[in-house]
């Protein structure tokens, strides 16, 4: 018998795949698509490709009534104002300028949610991990994720000023190679940590967490 404070969650190859799968089609994509199209045509059909491509995506979960990620949605809505400001200026400072900042809106959502039952993090980690009910209302997951979000809105605090900081410096080639490799060094450190905190949090709220177990078949009848 399952102990009552055992959670069971897909593998951490499951997670993995499901994780890198939405950073793939919601953010490394469209911007491999704008460089490719920058270098070989021009700013203005790498900005549409960008576009184009989130647009595909977002399409075909509709049509085929799979469940849209909330980041996914997010980082959709936020290209298209960058794609209507970079097509209406021409200006490849200010389309990487509007991103840049709204780290700093991320940020302040973050700790704007924290006290909330649920605050953004929560919902945003949902879309990774679908997490069991037992274990999204447990107060101590509630503290965790309210305590976390404060981790990520510093985060992204600190990847905007140094984003803003190279964009002002460097060209558009260095600032996306630098910038993108950059940025996803410092979440990866911060999502390693994140991750230990939530395994240290699960132990002193008495959760034994499961990953990857498959429940035992009923017998037949």
């Amino acid at each position: 018998m399952r102990h009552p404070h055992t959670i069971d969650l897909p593998s951490f190859r499951n997670l993995v795949v499901g994780g890198g799968r939405h950073l793939l089609e919601s953010t490394l994509v469209p911007a491999g698509l704008f460089y490719l199209l920058l270098t070989l045509v021009s700013f203005d059909s790498g900005v549409i490709a960008a576009l184009c491509w989130s647009v595909a995506v977002i399409g075909t979960r509709l049509v085929l009534r799979k469940k849209i990620p909330a980041v996914l949605l997010l980082t959709s809505a936020l290209l298209v104002a960058r794609t209507v400001l970079g097509l209406a200026t021409g200006s490849a400072f200010l389309y990487f300028l509007q991103p840049t900042l709204q780290n700093f809106l991320v940020a302040s959502l973050f700790l704007v949610s924290a006290p909330f039952n649920k605050p953004l993090l929560a919902r945003l980690a949902g879309d990774f991990c679908a997490f069991p009910e037992t274990l999204s209302g447990h107060p101590g997951m509630r503290r965790f994720f309210q305590r976390v979000s404060v981790l990520w809105g510093l985060v992204f605090a600190v990847n905007g000023s140094v984003t803003l900081l190279m964009l002002a410096r460097e060209t558009v080639g260095s600032f996306l190679m630098v910038s993108t490799a950059g940025s996803y060094s410092v979440i990866g450190l911060a999502i390693a940590g994140s991750l230990w905190w939530f395994r240290r949090s699960l132990r002193s709220a008495g959760i034994t967490l499961r990953m990857g177990h498959r429940p035992a078949a009923l017998p037949a009848a």
